[in-house]
């Protein structure tokens, strides 16, 4: 072969890999993809930008931390502890109740996943709350507690076999986690994640703009008792967030409006000033905690908490001393 014929062929070599190339290139698609459904009783909404629907692999992901946190399914790990039957604990839920633990020991108790035995008494929106006395509360906080439990070799133990854990506090953070970082090892860039209210966040949406999320105004309708507008946007990239409140369980004290939480450290409804905490952290497991915790300390104990930890942020909705609602915030990028 002669040097023109060489090249003649060196020329039709590379022409024909780069068109190669570009009709791979042109092949591979990116679109914005939504999947729905129900997990941990609740419903989620995942929307990502990919070059297939992932849906399948998304179901398979939550049905496995489903298999390991519900408290909804009878055969999870959680509860095969809740009944004894099992203290061997996954990696998955070694990790949660780990956290769990910590974040107690942060908020003094304010969170506690051992605070299962009052959530039953008092009911789905206090609606047993009538018929709760002190008795009754002294015989529950016997087996309420965070130190009641610890890990030790990967193995659960309880102080008493009547304690029973509760991680819908932090779980449905925790599952946003997980689809986060399955997203992350396929090199996703854009997605939001919400479960039941709690949120990952990551890139831009379909407009090409960071993501942002309202956040509700506790003021009731007056006939449905439903928050009509947000009274904050987040801004939200890389991060988790995650909202306490229960905006239709309310009661009223010399003039100042109280949200219904329980307080795992005295097993009766915190009297809390604040109606709405928002938390924005590194992880949704973390967000997910402390807005729960936040929710029983009030204003300015969660104040404190977050001088300490300087890598969370929060929005509080809350009742002021005249009885109007304030919001308090150490975010900056919040907008009004």
């Amino acid at each position: 072969m002669n040097r023109k014929n060489f090249l003649l062929f060196c020329c039709i070599i590379i022409t024909t890999i780069i068109c190669r190339y570009l009709l791979c290139c042109k092949s591979v698609s990116y679109t914005f993809y939504q999947n729905s459904g129900f997990i941990f009783g609740t419903q989620y909404h995942i929307t990502y930008k990919y070059t297939e629907n992932l849906e399948n692999l998304l179901i398979q992901n939550l049905e496995t931390i489903d298999d390991h946190l519900s408290a909804f399914n009878s055969h999870s790990t959680l509860s095969l502890i809740n009944q004894n039957k099992n203290n061997k604990l996954d990696r998955m839920t070694e990790d949660v109740i780990q956290l769990a633990l910590n974040i107690s020991e942060i908020t003094n108790g304010a969170f506690d996943i051992t605070v299962a035995p009052l959530v039953n008494a008092y009911g789905f929106g206090f609606k047993n709350i009538d018929n709760i006395t002190p008795s009754s509360i002294d015989s529950l906080m016997k087996n309420v507690g965070y130190k009641n439990i610890s890990i030790n070799d990967h193995k659960l133990k309880k102080i008493s076999p009547d304690i029973t854990l509760d991680c819908s506090g932090i779980a449905k953070g925790y599952a946003c986690d997980v689809i986060a970082d399955f997203f992350d090892k396929l090199q996703i860039k854009d997605y939001l994640i919400e479960i039941g209210g709690e949120i990952r966040a990551k890139g831009k949406n379909r407009s090409n703009a960071i993501w942002k999320i309202g956040i509700s105004d506790p003021r009731e309708d007056s006939t449905h008792n439903i928050p009509q507008h947000s009274v904050a946007m987040i801004t939200a990239s890389n991060t988790g967030i995650a909202t306490s409140g229960n905006y239709r369980n309310f009661y009223y004290k010399d003039g100042r409006k109280y949200a219904h939480t329980i307080d795992p450290r005295t097993g009766l409804p915190a009297e809390s000033d604040i109606l709405s905490a928002t938390v924005i952290a590194p992880t949704c497991a973390e967000a997910d905690a402390y807005a729960t915790a936040f929710m029983v300390l009030g204003l300015e104990s969660s104040k404190k908490i977050l001088s300490e930890q300087k890598h969370l942020l929060a929005y509080f909705i809350y009742t002021a001393e005249t009885g109007e609602n304030k919001i308090w915030t150490n975010n900056k990028t919040s907008i009004p």
